[in-house]
Order: C-alpha cells, then sequence, then structure tokens
C-alpha cells in the first residue's frame, strides 16, 4: 500500500550552535517523503522551480519516489532561513521565500487519486480541501499544519480536522489551536472537533497520542548528537505513515508501533543537517534504534499472586503499609 503526500520541497538554510548549511535540500515533503521511502512505496505532489538541480531529482528517484506530481515551474525554488539556539525544539525564522510555492495549486495526477493512504503535509488548509477534493477514498488520510494557518485560517483547518483520521501537531500548535494550557485538555476539544486519533508532538519530550478512549506516550531517544531539528516533524510524520502503510495494520496496537517507528525516524534525523543523515541510514539500524526504544520504555508489572503486599514506606520512625488496589 502505497503513500500519496502534498507538501513543499524546498532550500533551507540553517545556523545552530554546531554549524551552519546553505541552500540544503529541504521542505515538508522532502523529508516526510524520504523516511516514508524506508517503508513503502510514495508519490509526491509538489512545485519547485527552475533552480531546482538535478541531483536533488536523482536522489528522490534513488528513494524509489515517484515524482510524476513534482512540478517545476518558472522562477525560484521556496527557500527558508532560520537559526537554532541551544534550545533546539524552537526555531528562529529569518527568512521566508515562497517563491513558486506561493502560487501552488496541487493538481493530483489520476495515478495517485486511488492511493490509500493520503499524507497532507504543512500548506495552507484550503489547499488541503482542495486535495481531498480531488482523491478517491482513502484508507487512512492524515494531515499536520502550523502555528500560520492555526492563527490566519482557523475555520479552514477546522474543516479538514472533520474530514481527517489522524492530526498530527505539536503541543505548542495544540495549546494555540484550542486556547487551553494542559495537553489532555486541547486534546479532547481537538478530538471533538472530528478527528479519530491525534498526535501531538513534543519534540525532546516525545509524543502523545490521544483517542476518544485512550492515550499512549512514547519517549524521545536519548541521544549524544544532535544537530539540526530542521524535519524532524516531517520525518517522524513519514516514519509513523509508511510503517502503517507497510502493514496495513491501524489498529490502536498498530498505531502506537508506528509512533515508535516515527520517532525512531526522527531520532535519526536530527544527527546531521539536512538529509544527511537519512541519506546513509540502513534499514537494519532502524530495526536495531526501535529494539533500544522498547528497551528503554520497558518495566515490569506489580508482583501477583498470594500473599503479595506493598512495599512498607517509613514515615518519621514509623513503618506504614500501604494496602488496596
Amino acid at each position: 500500500m502505497g503513500i500519496l503526500v502534498v507538501g513543499s520541497v524546498a532550500f533551507d538554510s540553517v545556523e545552530t550552535p554546531f554549524g551552519r548549511v546553505e541552500n540544503v535540500l529541504g521542505g515538508s515533503a522532502t523529508y516526510f517523503s524520504t523516511s516514508a521511502s524506508f517503508f513503502t512505496d510514495v508519490s509526491l505532489v509538489a512545485v519547485v522551480g527552475e533552480d531546482f538541480p538535478q541531483e536533488h531529482v536523482e536522489f528522490l528517484n534513488s528513494r524509489n519516489i515517484d515524482l510524476r506530481g513534482l512540478a517545476r515551474e518558472g522562477g525560484k525554488t521556496f527557500h527558508w532561513k532560520g537559526k537554532y539556539g541551544y534550545d533546539l525544539n524552537e526555531a528562529q525564522t529569518l527568512e521566508t521565500h515562497l517563491n513558486v510555492f506561493e502560487s501552488f495549486r496541487p493538481q493530483i495526477p489520476a495515478a495517485y487519486r486511488d492511493a490509500e493512504f493520503l499524507f497532507l503535509a504543512n500548506i495552507d488548509p484550503e489547499l488541503q480541501m482542495e486535495v481531498l477534493s480531488q482523491v478517491e477514498k482513502p484508507r487512512v488520510i492524515a494531515c499536520d499544519t502550523m502555528n500560520f494557518w492555526i492563527s490566519s485560517k482557523p475555520e479552514a483547518l477546522k474543516a479538514v480536522i472533520a474530514k481527517v483520521d489522524i492530526f498530527i501537531i505539536n503541543e505548542g500548535e495544540a495549546r494555540q489551536f484550542t486556547q487551553e494550557a494542559n495537553l489532555t485538555k486541547a486534546a479532547r476539544k481537538i478530538l471533538a472537533m472530528g478527528v479519530k486519533t491525534l498526535v501531538i508532538k513534543r519534540g525532546e519530550y516525545g509524543v502523545l497520542m490521544f483517542t476518544d478512549h485512550s492515550v499512549f506516550a512514547a519517549p524521545a531517544f536519548p541521544l549524544e548528537d544532535v544537530f539540526d531539528l530542521t524535519g524532524a516533524g516531517d520525518t517522524f510524520a513519514g516514519g509513523f505513515m509508511g510503517y502503517l502503510a507497510n502493514t496495513g495494520d491501524t489498529s490502536e496496537t498498530g498505531i502506537r508501533q508506528a509512533i515508535i517507528f516515527g520517532s525512531v525516524m526522527a531520532s535519526f534525523n536530527v544527527e546531521d543537517f539536512s538529509l544527511n543523515r537519512l541519506k546513509r541510514l540502513e534499514y537494519r539500524e532502524i530495526e536495531d534504534r526501535y529494539r533500544s526504544f522498547k528497551a528503554l520504555t520497558h518495566f515490569e508489572g506489580l508482583a501477583g499472586g498470594q500473599g503479595a503486599r506493598r512495599p512498607a514506606l517509613t514515615t518519621q520512625g514509623k513503618s506504614v503499609t500501604v494496602h488496596g488496589a
């Protein structure tokens, strides 16, 4: 089962405390597609300018990403410039040049319209709705957004959310969207808008998943070397959706496993600038880190059986035994 992704392909210029890169390959659809391609077939719809180099096209082709939906227009490719301080969770945008992306109107090729899995990357929610009108009946629709659309087009975003199965958002955006400081309360408000599964990205603190009847939490993988968080959320979404499309298991158990695979992919992405780490990544490394994630969060259950007791707690020199469930 393949995935259709609609989003941006861009150039990024990024500065962090650990280095600087200029005009490297970036964009939400690029990170998503590269990550998802480790698990399944990906079809990409985006736009680039006449300055987009052939070497980037060849890289995407090398990942078996279908580029029939990648339009090339006269003008320059979308370019974002940003800077991170030692708090890598938040980027400071220095420049944004939309260029050909400003007039982007997604046209879904006929060959893509029956895709079973659809990911609407971070673009104008009105364009996301246009995409939904061009596809048939995807088995799973997921979408992402950002603070700009939350503040400028909240009603359009709510209309999209009502039509998707999985909504992915970061914690700051969840609070902004709902005007709730508490993430659990924010999640309940978003679920009430009609989405079935909400995934909240929390950067170095991991991921929360909410449904109407359950909550799941996954940590971030502890890393010694973190160079650049650009594209980490899109890489997470690619691994997450790629795994779902690979297995076809959209049960809650399958979605929980997909969250870990998404977290694994994001943990690799931040180890270098741009897509450099993903370019040299091998699938065996993904499986090894998944196992490490599992070990990271494993703990034993409560002791059972006849005669089991809670441990004694000592309070002001007195031994107190805690009873009860």
